[in-house]
């Protein structure tokens, strides 16, 4: 086969249509399966005009993946494993929108957004990387990169505006008629930047959105992909293997074959837990039982919100118990209630704490007043004076204090009385980098409290008198 892809120099002349080609999805995919003797026929018909814009005609080229779907949807999520062509899809996808024909006509698009994690990434990946926008299209109807204002600017006057998902608040104003958005799971903002988005598309007749991204499992792309007005294709990493080196291939799949993050990051798949979480749905489906034992200790752990009005966290109350007795590798622990409440005063988060002490027999109150300092115990016992009381502070961050008792979870060594669907939606969203989840995981820190209290503190004494709770 002639090498076509060296071209360099694009023709004015209309691109030859899909249609020309066979009438085949892929025009690549008929000429590779019909042998030399066809390719060099197919070749030998082309204009020099055709011949230098074919590099370009990426509906030629394309795997099924990477070409929108039809219909009427609003968002088309490319959602593949690493190097499955979606930076390609999108780069293409924005190219579709605001190309005409011939280089001066206007395409459907004359606004657009590109948005990623960082201004950097946008512009390394989705403009000026290998697979951007900038490297796919013909010289004649290539964009300026304008740095100074961020954008692109199209031979027939469209735009592309450039925004970071770390600033939200940047696509506040700006208005568009399409959007690319690249690697939506992994923004620490996504959720905010989404919705800034959304209020912005409302230029033209059908403004659209394309979704490039690995899959995670975050809310925001949960609840996308849910949506009725969203279209999804998915490729894993193989689907690309002709781009791809096959050592690459082969080192990925002998490491992560069959893991977790092999399915996410390989085949592209939209697994249940968060990368790297501390605890998985599995992990706790088979922590889970009907009834539990007598206990030698129940205890009431709670993390306080810092405020008390509708915009605040949660205010985490669980309750654990114990069987202490026996050897210490033995020792276990049952989680009991999730009385956890919301936009809760600092008076009736106290009540909650203390009326779930009294129906479950607690020995004590645990309470972390890092936030509240001593305001913490003195609500508390405006409550109940009496009520036996401890104070912890957290001197370690999150995820340090939580992997131990991760690790008891591991060893099978705490299980959960059923209805706890809130606290391990929490847990399951705790990962080894922090908690992934909307808001403050204000649940699972009061368990973390409370199996401290209950199981890694006393160990800690029993195997070393001298050890200090920390």
């Amino acid at each position: 086969m002639k090498n076509v892809k060296n071209k360099t120099e694009a023709s004015s002349t209309t691109m030859p249509s899909i249609s020309t080609m066979h009438g085949l999805r892929s025009g690549a995919g008929w000429i590779v399966s019909e042998g030399q003797d066809a390719q060099d026929e197919f070749l030998d018909a082309l204009s020099d005009g055709e011949l230098m814009a074919l590099p370009y005609l990426f509906e030629f080229w394309a795997l099924d993946h990477q070409i929108a779907p039809e219909g009427d949807w609003r968002t088309w999520v490319i959602m593949g494993g690493r190097g499955a062509g979606k930076t390609r899809a999108g780069a293409e996808w924005v190219r579709a929108q605001v190309e005409g024909a011939r280089p001066l006509d206007k395409g459907r698009c004359q606004r657009l957004a590109l948005v990623g994690e960082t201004i950097d990434q946008v512009r390394e990946v989705m403009v000026f990387g290998e697979s951007g926008i900038m490297a796919c299209s013909p010289p004649d109807r290539r964009p300026v990169w304008q740095a100074t204002r961020k954008r692109l600017i199209w031979p027939n006057g469209a735009t592309a505006q450039v925004f970071s998902a770390h600033d939200p608040e940047g696509l506040r104003g700006p208005q568009f008629d399409g959007a690319w958005v690249d690697e939506l799971a992994k923004w620490k903002k996504a959720r905010a930047t989404w919705d800034m988005l959304q209020f912005g598309m409302r230029l033209g007749d059908d403004p659209r959105v394309c979704v490039t991204t690995t899959p995670r499992n975050v809310g925001v792309l949960k609840e996308l992909l849910a949506a009725p007005s969203t279209v999804v294709t998915n490729a894993p990493t193989e689907a690309n293997r002709a781009y791809l080196a096959e050592s690459f291939l082969e080192e990925v799949r002998t490491r992560y074959a069959g893991t977790r993050l092999g399915r996410q990051e390989l085949d592209g798949i939209l697994v249940d837990e968060a990368e790297d979480a501390l605890w998985t749905s599995g992990m706790l489906e088979a922590a889970r039982i009907d009834q539990v034992p007598e206990m030698d200790r129940v205890i009431v752990a709670v993390d306080p919100p810092v405020t008390g009005h509708s915009g605040s966290d949660e205010c985490g109350i669980v309750v654990v118990g114990a069987v202490t007795s026996g050897p210490v590798q033995d020792w276990r622990a049952y989680v009991l209630a999730d009385c956890s409440i919301s936009a809760a005063s600092p008076t009736r988060w106290a009540n909650a704490a203390i009326r779930a002490m009294e129906q479950w027999g607690a020995e004590r109150l645990v309470a972390e007043v890092n936030q509240g300092g001593d305001m913490v115990e003195q609500v508390i016992r405006q409550v109940d004076p009496l009520v036996p009381f401890r104070k912890v502070h957290a001197s370690r961050g999150k995820v340090a204090r939580a992997e131990p008792v991760a690790a008891l979870y591991e060893q099978g060594r705490i299980l959960h009385l059923r209805g706890l669907s809130a606290l391990e939606d929490q847990m399951c969203a705790m990962t080894a980098r922090g908690f992934e989840g909307k808001g403050s995981p204000d649940r699972v820190d009061a368990l973390v409290w409370a199996i401290s209290d209950l199981i890694l503190e006393p160990a800690a004494k029993w195997r070393n008198p001298s050890v200090r709770a920390v």
